[in-house]
């Protein structure tokens, strides 16, 4: 064989080889990427309600880290009330746009699950439940009807 058989058989083996493994390598990466996205959303998103729980805890005269409501609150602490409750509905359809998808990976919906979680929690109280009607005008449809069905379930099963 001549030097340009080899070349030419050299050419056609990486046209077999390289090409079908440079492809998948490209997949690979891009699925990686998309998964590290969605982690770092995530992970930004937790910061969020991290802050929030530090807003609550700031604000501790409300009660807001106990299930159920403590004696009566003044005006002002009403409108802090409201005014929390309204950062924490923002804060779950900044969850709901960004992490829900109707079909989820197992990776999306384990992320997914956690928001849900922190929904279930918040809409077990009933003075949640009782501000969320104003708080969702205006919002995204779907994470409306979500947080509806969450705060309806969380309801019956509250008795």
């Amino acid at each position: 064989m001549s030097g340009l058989e080899w070349l030419e058989a050299a050419s056609y083996l990486v046209t077999i080889v390289g090409l079908p493994f440079a492809i998948g390598v490209y997949v690979y990466d891009r699925r990686r990427d998309r998964q590290a996205d969605e982690e770092e959303i995530f992970l930004r998103l937790s910061d969020e309600y991290a802050d929030f729980m530090r807003l609550v805890i700031d604000n501790a005269d409300l009660h807001l880290l106990s299930p159920a409501v403590k004696g009566e609150l003044s005006e002002e602490q009403r409108e802090r009330k409201h005014a929390l409750f309204a950062i924490l509905v923002s804060l779950f359809e900044r969850a709901y746009v960004l992490v829900y998808e109707e079909r989820m990976s197992r990776q999306q919906a384990r992320l997914w699950q956690s928001w849900e979680d922190y929904m279930h929690e918040w809409c077990a109280r009933q003075d949640f439940r009782a501000a969320l009607p104003p708080l969702l005008h205006g919002e995204d449809p779907g994470f409306v009807a979500t947080i509806r069905r969450i705060a309806e379930t969380t309801a019956s099963a509250a008795g």
